[in-house]
């Protein structure tokens, strides 16, 4: 979590941020003039809390979009390493090269092996240049598509973490085959026979998100999204303009709420007051209890049966009415 002083606060969080720079403030005075301030700290702080809960309770969902993105928020890597153990990465797709923007490896979940395969967004601009700001190319779809069958061969569950602004929309990417990839990787996951998890961590757009999305449990972080296309995009389209962007947000029905009533995701995971951003800690420790609560109840199915379900759970998807003949 980051220092109070190198904290970075969305518009809908002034509030926050007013209450934050009045405790250091106090801080400073009480330094400078000897004078015991902290009863009056201690209050304020209460009034973070409080503020932040009632942010929290009240978003839209542009807002959530917002804080799905928010500089501070934990990525795939920062979840692995304060969920697991021994964590091993592993790199390319043995075909093209390591594309750093999709990232996994085994770890140890609880005493369990698990493969993790994710996207890494950057923590900083030249780690998000690194990164390609956590949009993969072909090969990391194929990447993590060799991690999975590896999994599978070795008898390891596997938990994807899904955080991207879409699959990277580049000439070269199209050249090498970014539809097949992704498309490739949806009817392989369809298959494996290793207990598979997905969570949506931040954001989940379009076929990016669903080259590693498939599987037995899909959840949602609690301030996450999960649709076709970014508000942005969906407004460039349907207004020839981004300012239509919170409207589309509403309009696209994407935070977790609306995805399990579509019965396109599984559950959602409670976050930390105000968001993941606030505490690291908290929100890997939410998100752990899922993982291992939801793979004991996974592995007491057999693999022909899971993969059964698992078919059956996507072909139910979606709204259709038939025409009388």
């Amino acid at each position: 979590m980051p220092e109070n002083k190198n904290r970075q606060f969305l518009d809908f969080e002034k509030p926050i941020k007013d209450l934050f720079d009045e405790i250091e403030k106090q801080k400073i005075s009480s330094e400078k003039t000897k004078i015991d301030n902290s009863d009056y700290i201690k209050k304020l702080e209460d009034q973070v809390l409080e503020t932040r809960r009632q942010i929290t309770e009240n978003l839209t969902s542009w807002q959530k979009v917002q804080l799905s993105r928010h500089p501070d928020r934990p990525y795939t890597l920062k979840y692995i390493q304060k969920m697991t153990t021994n964590f091993v990465e592993l790199h390319g797709d043995r075909n093209v090269k390591d594309d750093k923007a999709m990232v996994g490896g085994f770890a140890q979940l609880d005493g369990e092996t698990v493969m993790f395969i994710g996207q890494q967004k950057g923590i900083n601009t030249k780690m998000r240049q690194l990164r390609n700001f956590g949009m993969a190319n072909p090969e990391g779809y194929r990447k993590a598509l060799r991690l999975m069958r590896l999994a599978e061969k070795f008898n390891k569950p596997i938990v994807t973490l899904i955080d991207t602004p879409g699959a990277y929309p580049g000439l070269e990417a199209e050249e090498r085959g970014q539809g097949e990839a992704i498309a490739r990787n949806i009817y392989e996951m369809m298959r494996l026979k290793v207990p598979v998890i997905c969570v949506v961590i931040g954001e989940g757009a379009s076929g990016g998100a669903l080259g590693i999305g498939v599987g037995d449990r899909v959840f949602m972080l609690q301030n996450s999204w999960y649709t076709v296309i970014s508000p942005e995009n969906c407004s460039s389209i349907l207004w020839r303009s981004w300012a239509q962007k919170e409207k589309a947000a509403d309009e696209l029905k994407l935070t977790p709420d609306h995805m399990v009533s579509f019965g396109l995701v599984d559950g959602i995971v409670p976050e930390p007051i105000g968001g993941a951003h606030w505490d690291y800690n908290e929100a890997a420790a939410n998100l752990k209890k899922v993982l291992i609560e939801t793979l004991k109840e996974i592995k007491q199915v057999p693999a022909e049966e899971r993969v059964r379900l698992r078919i059956e759970k996507y072909s139910k998807m979606g709204f259709w009415d038939e025409l009388p003949v």
